[in-house]
């Protein structure tokens, strides 16, 4: 058992920070402590002496070390509720703070997949940035979904829409998946009446579970000649000439690629994956914040379903 907290214990209590909170907050998440250290970036070094520091103030053990990185003790397990309410707490704190802004100036974080970055968002950016000179554009490309509910961006764009998080989703379009590859390709492929014809381009073992990769490893029946969890990866691919894939309808003319035709009796048979919702969201407390909703609104105006024409 650890000591009754003396009236030092008290004082130091009090003095426990934002960023104390953030850290363990961080270790929780990351469970090793160099990972947790290049979220909140600092050094290891610095990592383990800020939490040594923690758990002396705290008078408890909060992670046990092992080969395989850090384990929450029942302490820590106790404290993780009312950290993540801390952290709620001060991302309302921080949007009330910035929706004292009247301008439209300063940075906005654009989170979305990187061919949509590509194709849906870098087009329309001379437009924005000439209606809002003030404003400046961070874009964070990539597969993984990023967390908008704790901030790690302002803005994001995507097609699976958030189960959890303090956050205004709105729905600003579709995304038709196409059968897709170059025009010569497409045009020795002719009339496809088997999908086994043709030389498959799909998703790794990462993503396999998503619509699009499930449909091919469901009805290509050949091995792909390419798998890449990078969907920028495959359109690369499919633009060499090397096979054919399931690409979002906004990427296909944008990469110069066309439609793959198939028989009707095919279509019939194995339609195409559904078209996908397009999802915007941002957190709750930013959607009134005026460079947020700058972007937002202009977004949400554009429809991002392409290139401008």
């Amino acid at each position: 058992m650890h000591p009754t907290p003396t009236r030092s214990t008290h004082e130091a209590l009090a003095g426990l920070q934002w960023n104390d909170v953030r850290l363990f907050l961080a270790l929780c998440r990351a469970r090793t402590l160099g990972e947790a250290a290049r979220q909140l970036g600092v050094d290891g070094s610095t990592a383990s002496r800020r939490l040594a520091a923690l758990e002396e103030t705290l008078s408890a053990s909060l992670f046990d070390r092992g080969r395989h990185g850090l384990t929450a003790t029942p302490a820590a397990e106790g404290l993780l509720p009312i950290a993540e309410e801390i952290e709620h707490a001060m991302a309302r704190f921080a949007g009330a703070a910035e929706a004292l802004e009247r301008d439209v100036t300063g940075l906005v974080r654009i989170a979305c997949p990187p061919d949509a970055a590509e194709v849906m968002i870098v087009p329309h950016l001379p437009a924005l940035l000439a209606r809002y000179p003030g404003l400046r554009i961070e874009i964070h490309a990539g597969e993984a979904l990023v967390d908008v509910s704790r901030r790690a961006a302002d803005i994001a764009l995507r097609v699976v829409r958030p189960e959890r998080g303090d956050l205004i989703v709105r729905t600003i379009g579709e995304v038709e998946w196409v059968l897709a590859a170059t025009p010569k390709l497409a045009a020795r492929l002719g009339t496809v009446r088997r999908y086994q014809d043709i030389p498959w381009v799909t998703f790794g073992d990462e993503l396999a579970s998503i619509p699009a990769a499930r449909w091919v490893s469901r009805n290509a029946g050949v091995d792909p000649v390419v798998r890449s969890d990078s969907l920028r990866v495959q359109i690369a691919v499919v633009a060499s000439g090397l096979g054919a894939a399931l690409i979002p309808s906004p990427s296909v003319p944008f990469y110069g690629l066309v439609p793959v035709k198939l028989t009707a009796a095919l279509r019939r048979a194995a339609p195409l994956p559904p078209a996908a919702p397009l999802f915007l969201l941002t957190h709750r407390a930013l959607r009134h914040v005026p460079r947020v909703k700058a972007v937002w609104d202009f977004l949400v105006e554009r429809r991002t379903d392409g290139p401008p024409p």
